[in-house]
């Protein structure tokens, strides 16, 4: 008798595969559906969140724009407009609170009472710039069309020579730089370029470059180029990656070390929050592994995933003691709305 062919499944085999497959697809649908309510919880609680003014604070009353842009982008993942879906009314408040925050010299936000302006900025630059496409209110369309413009400008202007940005503008910051602003002034000129806007030629490429200068040989992203480097950090390193990928670097020789260095210090699953901010660290690793295949990504969502439903807490939201349970609430619903691509900036 020939012996069988361990190359060639007999029929228990292949039955066993199809069990496999279809444990498999059902785990993936209940995966899917535990997400789906999980969504729905945290926007819910975003909305709970949200000031009569229309916006949303950090802990202690802190940066209320960049909270406020952060939580737009979460509810404006779900494919809800400012006149349309079920979170409009918090979306369209969100974006008059942001259109009253804008300064004649272009900056969205107040130097008085946050002083680290640039992040909100570079956020809300972004979120008005996803919203821009659809807003069909002709006179609102006209404003932010104008405040984008401005933002735009004042981005070119608080640049330093060393082609990134600081907590403040380069004039009042004496020319110092940081990494993970820099990476939200990049995503936020991206959206307006994506809207119609036009950015002057030369400044996301010289951030990119920026980016690239802070890269060390093993893949890691500085702190700082102006203040002398200030050590490899895991989180800009995974803001790096996903700001290289959507100003369109795909053919970028740095991402495979830069995701190198990030996989072996980023846990996914396992010690999830044994390290410091966990919560924009995966909003931008999340994004580098969407936006690299589908392949890394299914591998990450299908890990963190979990992890991150497992800490959500009964009201809806995501705790963190930092900078408070709106940044962690947003950060994470963005994370698990990726897949929706309802947002230009987010689609491959």
């Amino acid at each position: 008798m020939a012996a069988r062919s361990f190359l060639r499944p007999g029929p228990s085999s292949i039955a066993l595969l199809g069990l496999l497959v279809g444990f498999s697809s059902i785990e993936a649908g209940i995966q899917s559906l535990k997400m789906q309510r999980s969504i729905e919880k945290g926007l819910n609680y975003l909305v709970r969140a949200q000031t009569r003014r229309g916006n949303w604070w950090a802990n202690r009353g802190a940066y209320p724009v960049a909270m406020t842009a952060l939580s737009g982008l979460a509810l404006a993942c779900e494919g809800s407009t400012t006149t349309e879906g079920k979170y409009s009314d918090a979306i369209s408040a969100a974006v008059d609170y942001l259109i009253s925050q804008a300064q004649p010299n272009g900056l969205i936000g107040s130097p008085r009472i946050n002083d680290r302006y640039t992040y909100g900025h570079g956020f809300s630059l972004l979120f008005l710039s996803q919203i821009f496409g659809e807003e069909e209110d002709l006179e609102r369309r006209a404003r932010l069309h104008k405040i984008l413009t401005e933002g735009v400008k004042f981005i070119g202007l608080a640049q330093t020579k060393k082609g990134g940005w600081g907590y403040v503008s380069a004039k009042d910051g004496r020319g110092f730089d940081e990494g993970s602003v820099t990476v939200t002034q990049i995503q936020g000129l991206r959206g307006a370029k994506n809207a119609g806007i036009v950015v002057p030629g030369g400044i996301i490429e010289r951030a990119i470059k920026y980016i690239e200068k802070c890269t060390s040989a093993n893949g890691g992203v500085r702190y700082s180029l102006s203040s002398g480097g200030g050590g490899e950090r895991p989180a800009i390193t995974a803001a790096g990656i996903a700001v290289v990928y959507s100003a369109g670097g795909y053919g970028s020789k740095l991402v495979p070390k830069m995701f190198k260095f990030c996989e072996s210090r980023i846990p996914i699953s396992s010690g999830f929050q044994q390290f410091g901010h966990q919560h924009y660290t995966h909003l931008y690793y999340s994004q580098a592994c969407y936006f690299h295949s589908e392949e890394k990504w299914k591998n990450y969502i299908s890990k963190a995933g979990p992890a991150l439903l497992g800490q959500q807490q009964p009201d809806g939201r995501w705790s963190q003691n930092y900078i408070g349970d709106v940044f962690s609430t947003a950060c994470t619903l963005i994370i698990f709305q990726l897949e929706n691509r309802n947002l230009p900036i987010f689609q491959r």
